[in-house]
């Protein structure tokens, strides 16, 4: 049977794949630029502006392949459990009459939507070692994380790998993005030092420009939409729901991230609200596709909380400088709304036979996210540790003592920045 394009889902996923790419740049961008120090906002900006280029680069020659390519698998080859195959590299017999089943968007549509959530990806790691990691280290590092760790967990999930068979809900990247991230975070924050200066009590590194992390929140939040609403690739019901559930988990995380400050330390902060938000968006991402506005309000209530605790609580005590929050957020937020999929998953939403979470009777669902979980953060870490070494053994990682204290826009970029010896 000859299947035409829907016109309405096209559009829907062209608007959707803007959206995302939002994210990154400027979005992204600003959000960590303006956590930083004037001396470093232009390299944290430099960092999201060549990710977009070069794992787009890398995605269209053969990440796509490797995650939604099926040769492997297909041919028996063992290959097939870690990647999909070479069978699509530079997108080879996609064009643009080539239309993604049920859906019925243009294959290459696809790829590209796909594509801004590799980007974005590696790009949340950033966070982790923000101010003082050399550029030729961040750009090898980057490069290899997102063929050997990002490509076969996608696959894995999306793909039609383990973690998909098993029937692990992961509606927009909860494990993919999130999870992901945020573990490789902490292992590099750990491994790459403390910042020079860096103290574990308080706020001991304020941000030089808190306007640009307003800014950066509120492109987030609406590129989010993008994100969530459209990783069911239709213009339906469960696109309507995703976007719903998102705002409302990123509306209460706010508020609840707020509330806490207010108690703890007797003012709520910018920094703070907008801090919250973004744990709420990452919560509800795997759950977006699967769960009502109950599901909603108890991920944006317990990632808000959780989130809290770790960035304000434990990192302190644990004397850890992950320099933006990116496993706090990212890492921890990520788990806690994977695990709560697993038990908010309705099939108000998932229709009848559909899936549905621990809530609803079915614990086995629950069971399949923990094991996913479990199996995404030791992965994650594992190859992020080896990584590291072979890029610090190579071209290295971390910058001097004296760069670190001049400030990476100039000692890496040659752009004007501050000169202030610490």
């Amino acid at each position: 049977m000859i299947h035409e394009i829907n016109v309405g889902n096209t559009a829907w996923i062209l608007v959707a794949t803007i959206l995302v790419m939002l994210m990154t740049i400027p979005g992204l961008a600003f959000f960590y630029g303006g956590l930083v120090r004037r001396k470093n906002v232009l390299s944290i900006m430099m960092q999201c502006v060549v990710l977009t280029a070069l794992i787009s680069v890398l995605w269209i020659a053969f990440g796509y392949s490797w995650v939604f390519g099926s040769a492997f698998m297909e041919s028996g080859n063992p290959l097939g459990f870690f990647i999909g195959g070479f069978d699509k590299v530079f997108l080879k017999g996609i064009g643009i009459d080539t239309l993604l089943d049920g859906v019925f968007i243009p294959e290459i549509l696809f790829a590209m939507f796909q594509c801004k959530f590799a980007i974005i990806t590696p790009a949340l790691i950033i966070g982790a070692f923000a101010e003082r990691i050399k550029f030729s280290g961040f750009l090898l590092f980057s490069a290899l994380w997102a063929i050997v760790v990002y490509s076969p967990m996608a696959h894995w999930v999306w793909g039609g790998g383990w973690m998909q068979e098993m029937g692990a809900i992961d509606f927009a990247g909860g494990t993919v993005v999130h999870i992901n991230a945020g573990v490789s975070a902490l292992v590099m924050a750990i491994m790459l030092g403390r910042r020079k200066g860096y103290r574990t009590i308080g706020h001991p590194i304020p941000p030089h420009n808190i306007p640009f992390v307003v800014l950066g929140t509120a492109l987030l939040w609406l590129g989010w939409f993008g994100f969530n609403a459209g990783s069911g690739l239709a213009a339906d019901g469960i696109a309507a729901n995703a976007l719903l559930v998102t705002h409302l988990a990123t509306a209460v995380a706010a508020l609840v991230w707020m509330t806490l400050e207010w108690v703890t330390n007797k003012k709520p902060s910018v920094v703070g609200i907008c801090t919250g938000s973004i744990a709420g968006l990452v919560a509800i991402t795997p759950a977006a596709g699967t769960v009502d506005v109950l599901g909603a309000f108890a991920i944006g209530i317990v990632s808000g909380l959780v989130c809290f605790m770790a960035v304000a609580w434990i990192k302190p005590k644990l004397k850890y400088d992950d320099s933006l929050d990116a496993f706090g957020v990212h890492g921890v937020g990520g788990f806690v709304g994977t695990i709560l999929t697993g038990i908010f998953a309705t099939q108000l939403i998932t229709g009848e036979g559909g899936v549905q979470g621990a809530l609803y009777g079915d614990f086995h669902q629950l069971w399949i996210q923990i094991v996913c979980n479990v199996g995404a953060i030791a992965y994650s870490a594992v190859l992020t540790f080896i990584l590291f070494k072979i890029v610090d053994k190579t071209v290295g990682l971390r910058v001097d003592k004296r760069d670190e204290s001049i400030g990476l826009d100039i000692t890496q970029h040659g752009e004007l920045g501050y000169n202030d010896e610490e």
